[in-house]
C-alpha cells in the first residue's frame, strides 16, 4: 500500500548511525545519501535501489515527536534472533524501551515483536511474523 515513509529527525549524523547499524540487522541498507544545499536526506531499503524508508535532517527540538498513541513504525525482521539483537544494538546506541522482544499472540498467532523510542523520540518496532514457541 504505500510507497515511502520519511519523517525528520534533530540529530540527522547521529541518527545516520543509529538507523545504519539498527537496520543492517535486519537486513535493510542506506541506499541513497543525498546533500546538497537545503537537503540532507538517507533513504533505506532492502537493497532494490527503492527506499522505503526516509530519514532527513530538520526535526525540531520543540516538536512532539511520536507522542500520539499508536504511531509508529514497524520494521520486518528475518527471524526472532534479529529481533532480540536489534532491540540490543537499539539500547546501546541510545534508544530507550518500549517493550522488551518477546511473544504477542494477542496481535496474532506468530508474532514476535520488540519496541524502541529512537534516540529523537520516533516508536520504532522490529517484528518477526512466523515465532514457534
Amino acid at each position: 500500500m504505500l510507497d515511502h515513509l520519511s519523517f525528520a529527525v534533530i540529530d540527522y549524523d547521529k541518527s545516520l548511525a543509529f538507523y545504519d547499524a539498527t537496520l543492517a540487522i535486519l537486513g535493510y541498507q542506506r541506499e541513497i545519501t543525498l546533500d546538497f544545499p537545503g537537503v540532507k536526506a538517507a533513504g533505506y531499503g532492502d537493497g532494490g535501489l527503492r527506499p522505503g524508508l526516509w530519514i532527513s535532517a530538520g526535526g525540531q527540538p520543540n516538536e512532539a515527536i511520536g507522542k500520539a498513541q499508536g504511531v509508529h513504525i514497524a520494521f520486518k525482521a528475518p527471524n526472532v534472533a534479529a529481533v532480540q539483537q536489534w532491540y540490543q544494538k537499539c539500547l546501546d546506541l541510545g534508544g530507550k524501551d518500549n517493550g522488551e522482544p518477546g511473544p504477542r499472540p494477542h496481535y496474532h498467532e506468530g508474532y514476535y515483536g520488540a519496541f524502541i523510542i529512537d534516540p529523537n523520540g520516533w516508536r520504532i518496532e522490529a517484528c518477526y511474523h512466523q515465532y514457534r514457541a
